[in-house]
């Protein structure tokens, strides 16, 4: 573990970066108050401060201030030890009010600074292992467990993301709305689980054809939604055929049946000004065009 001491007394300094080395933690060292500050903010810093009190440029308490005063609403957080000559009460509540997470009286005793150390370990550990699993929370949240693409909620937030850009930038936004054709029939005669093989394999062909910055969701039950940013009316068309021709062919080999799989699409571009709720509902229509239309094929929304 690395952790940061800022001492601007030598002497004591050394003995700091001695004793730490010995008990085998990464030492990274600062002179004075805006040194240590600028470690702190350095891309890879250390998650465990010790800060003298009394140091030049920046105290070591107003460290502690700025430093949680910036990570108010972050993700990450400092552990700080002070280390002071200042043993009042009054001192104490003043260190620990600024933000300090434990406070050690000069001059230390080293088996107490191990201590103390170690506990600041545990919660710098507790803390990280916090954010590792709001993160997967957050994933798990937004992600479809069997396709491993956006759920509902999410694609629509994503649609809600895209459409503000749109404005704001004055670009186009385009909608697919894709349905596997007769996937009940899939289900039926080849069992459910070589209908969700099905619905992977639908995925990763339509992933392996769209754009980097095109987004796949989805929809609910067999049906997905495919947000593509940019593509003016005329790009529309083709993108969705490229995406038909990609589902299309070849068969899908499973347990030794092969699966001809077809989709019907219905395609929508924003006008400018409508909801989201009025551009699903076009795609919506056109989808179901292309199902009334044969099915294996890509409608575009006749209200354009």
């Amino acid at each position: 573990m690395k952790i940061l001491v800022a001492e601007d007394e030598k002497t004591s300094r050394i003995l700091l970066e001695k004793i730490l080395a010995k008990w085998g933690y990464e030492v990274v060292s600062a002179t004075d108050g805006h040194e240590a500050w600028e470690k702190l903010q350095s891309e890879d810093a250390p998650k465990l401060a010790i800060l003298d009190w009394m140091m030049p440029g920046i105290e070591g308490i107003e460290v502690c201030r700025k430093l949680r005063q910036q990570e108010q609403g972050d993700e990450q957080y400092t552990y700080v030890i002070l280390l002071t000559a200042k043993d009042s009460k009054e001192s104490i509540i003043e260190g620990m009010e600024a933000g300090a997470d434990d406070y050690i009286v000069k001059p230390f005793d080293q088996n107490e600074m191990r201590v103390r150390i170690r506990a600041g370990q545990r919660i710098v550990r507790l803390q990280s292992e916090l954010l590792a699993t709001q993160k997967d929370l957050l994933r798990l949240s937004r992600i479809d467990p069997l396709t491993g693409v956006l759920n509902r909620r999410a694609i629509l937030s994503q649609i809600e993301i895209e459409l503000a850009r749109a404005q704001r930038e004055n670009t186009k936004l385009s909608i697919s709305l894709l349905d596997i054709d007769h996937f009940k029939e899939v289900n039926d005669t080849y069992g459910h689980t070589v209908g969700d093989v099905v619905l992977r394999e639908c995925v990763r062909r339509i992933d392996a054809v769209t754009r980097t910055y095109d987004t796949c969701g989805r929809f609910g039950g067999e049906e997905f939604l495919i947000v593509i940013p940019g593509a003016a009316e005329q790009e529309v068309f083709s993108i969705g055929e490229r995406l038909r021709c990609a589902v299309n062919e070849p068969e899908i080999c499973i347990d030794g049946s092969s699966v001809r799989v077809t989709v019907s699409q219905g395609m929508a571009t924003w006008d400018g000004n409508e909801n989201i709720d009025n551009l699903i509902v076009r795609a919506d229509k056109a989808m179901y065009q292309a199902k009334e239309n044969g099915r294996n094929r890509v409608e575009l929304s006749q209200d354009q």
